[in-house]
């Protein structure tokens, strides 16, 4: 039987994942409320920064809550305009990672004339989940507020998330009856499914599969999908909270990838049921996260499916 959603405030999914996965019956779960995006603190500057050099670009870091990994780089050109924006959110099992590290591809899309928003966000050692997909909501929020001070046009951007953070990308993208400005998502080797990583790591040899079964286990509060645990775990199934106004999205996987692209596959079945596009590409290879967007073609795919949504 074929995966089926009831729209509503709450959601019925049963869903029987094949080829050995775990399956979760009859779960019913409520919308876990980003509640740190109801109260948005106002922009502090958490470092300031020299902005010589920059060739225009202005950069600032700011703190969107208290805690210490709440911070996100914003790169703008100060010149007047409202620029479409874009929101990264690095990867790391959700345990690491860091916005450092997308410093490259960050500087590259603001080159291009995007306001650009590089996140941290709460890891799972911090936090169980939905605390990262309520990060991701809370410094959107915080960055439509202010749209103004970055010259960010609050009603025209995406979201691009790499492997961990592509989950968290696709779920801000899912998450309730759509986002307000949300045009799209792209996600690089995104984990769509945590229950399927579960499962595909129980018996793997790929040490990565272990590890991502591990990673996910530890996301959801370090339980395993049953009894008191399925809610959580039905929460972080992206493709489980698929709605008619939810954005369209981009997933990019390597062929032979530990994250396989049936994960994205999923999704664009469950998106397509309520008439939302989703696109999913794959190339040759093992490459995973930042090293399959450096191969030859993805980044210009990618630019110009952002460019075809937000101009």
């Amino acid at each position: 039987m074929g995966p089926t959603i009831c729209m509503g405030e709450r959601k019925a999914v049963r869903i029987a994942v094949s080829a050995g996965a775990l399956a979760l019956a009859a779960v019913v779960l409520t919308p876990v409320a980003a509640s740190a995006t109801t109260k948005e603190p106002t922009p502090s500057v958490n470092n300031p920064i020299d902005n010589s050099g920059l060739g225009g670009l202005s950069l600032e870091t700011i703190a969107y809550g208290s805690h210490a990994r709440q911070t996100m780089d914003v790169w703008w050109t100060p010149d007047g305009q409202q620029r479409p924006g874009i929101f990264l959110v690095h990867g790391g099992w959700w345990s690491s990672g860091d916005k450092k590290y997308m410093k490259e591809i960050t500087r590259s899309y603001a080159d291009l004339g995007y306001t650009v928003f590089n996140l941290n966000y709460r890891l799972s050692g911090d936090a169980a989940w939905p605390a990262q997909r309520t990060d991701a909501l809370s410094a959107i929020a915080l960055a439509r507020k202010h749209a103004d001070r970055w010259a960010f046009d609050p009603g025209n951007y995406v979201v691009m998330g790499f492997s961990a953070g592509g989950h968290i990308a696709a779920a801000v993208g899912t998450y309730g009856d759509g986002v307000s400005g949300l045009k799209g998502v792209v996600g690089l080797s995104p984990i769509i499914s945590p229950l399927r990583a579960f499962s595909d790591g129980a018996k793997a040899t790929d040490p990565n599969r272990r590890r991502l079964r591990t990673a996910a286990i530890k996301l959801a509060g370090g339980c395993a999908p049953k009894g008191k645990c399925s809610r959580v775990w039905a929460s972080m199934e992206v493709a489980w909270h698929a709605s008619r106004k939810d954005a369209p999205m981009l997933t990019i996987h390597s062929e032979d990838e530990f994250v396989p692209p049936v994960q994205s596959q999923l999704l664009r079945q469950m998106l397509g049921q309520v008439g939302v596009p989703v696109s999913v590409f794959t190339v040759p290879g093992i490459n995973h996260s930042s090293p399959l967007y450096r191969q030859p073609g993805v980044a210009e795919r990618v630019q110009t499916w952002i460019s075809e949504r937000i101009g």
